[in-house]
């Protein structure tokens, strides 16, 4: 059997889905994946639409334009199927991000005291000793980052968010806020499955994604470290003052990584990822 185009337009999460997809036989006799980025804007020509017989997209609203997803539904040849898949985002570890621009993993308190203008020491002493709970409702917080992924879930018939609401506590289940683990990976590729009638991958393997290869995210050598006031205060079992994370090539501690943001901060350097990738 001839296979067809699978056309993937997500964003950083599109790679590490369609080699989860692959990892079903079924579908990887019946597809051959090609993923568009969407947030480079990376253009999705007409012919591959053309030559498309699965189109699995990211939900685009119409600002977008000619990449909304709206507009590639009517560029698909008709009975064309197509499914609107996951964009799983979760701030609840790291409730102090922000995702204001100009500067890699925005945090709200330290661009505060930064903007103070207090010295290096002052600022790393206030935002590691500060009472986080006194100063922002950490509650609400996680509330409202769950009404914005009930919100973003009800675009697609896969669902992840009750996984996440079960298990976050537990273990780690995303890297950053945007880049999900193996476990939420594999997770979405088996509601696809399911949902287009293929048999999903065996449940051992989709269950424990870290042990293939092929759902490896691309995103292990950073996961963005965690206060450790948040931690203790959702209960978290993971993000204690003594863990340390990968951080580009070395284990950093939380202290350790918010001391690099603010150096990066006073020199007058945006570009946060390259300073870690550099230091």
């Amino acid at each position: 059997m001839e296979k067809r185009l699978a056309i993937l337009h997500a964003n950083c999460q599109g790679e590490p889905l369609a080699r989860a997809l692959c990892a079903s036989p079924e579908f990887a006799a019946a597809f051959v994946p090609r993923v568009y980025c969407n947030y480079t804007r990376e253009d999705v020509p007409q012919e591959a639409l053309d030559a498309c017989g699965l189109l699995l997209y990211q939900h685009l609203g119409p600002e977008w334009g000619a990449l909304a997803s709206a507009s590639l539904l009517r560029r698909l040849p008709a009975r064309t199927p197509s499914l609107c898949v996951p964009n799983m985002f979760f701030r609840g570890p790291w409730p102090l991000w922000s995702g204001a621009p100009g500067f890699d993993y925005r945090d709200r308190l330290l661009d505060h005291l930064l903007d103070m203008g207090l010295p290096r020491r002052d600022i790393l002493h206030l935002y590691l000793r500060t009472p986080l709970a006194a100063k922002y409702d950490l509650d609400a917080l996680l509330a409202e980052t769950i009404a914005t992924e009930r919100e973003r879930q009800a675009k697609t018939p896969v669902p992840y968010l009750d996984h996440v609401l079960e298990h976050f506590r537990a273990r780690p289940l995303f890297f950053t806020v945007n880049h999900p683990g193996p476990e939420l990976i594999a997770l979405a590729a088996a509601g696809i499955l399911q949902h287009l009638g293929l048999a999903r991958a065996a449940p051992a393997a989709l269950a424990e994604g870290e042990r293939l290869s092929a759902l490896a995210t691309g995103y292990e050598e950073f996961f963005l470290p965690i206060h450790p006031q948040a931690a203790e205060f959702y209960g978290l079992a993971y993000g204690r003052a003594d863990a340390r994370y990968p951080v580009y090539g070395l284990e950093r501690s939380f202290e350790q990584y918010a001391a690099a943001y603010v150096d990066c901060r006073l020199a007058g350097i945006n570009d946060f990822i390259g300073y870690l990738q550099l230091t």
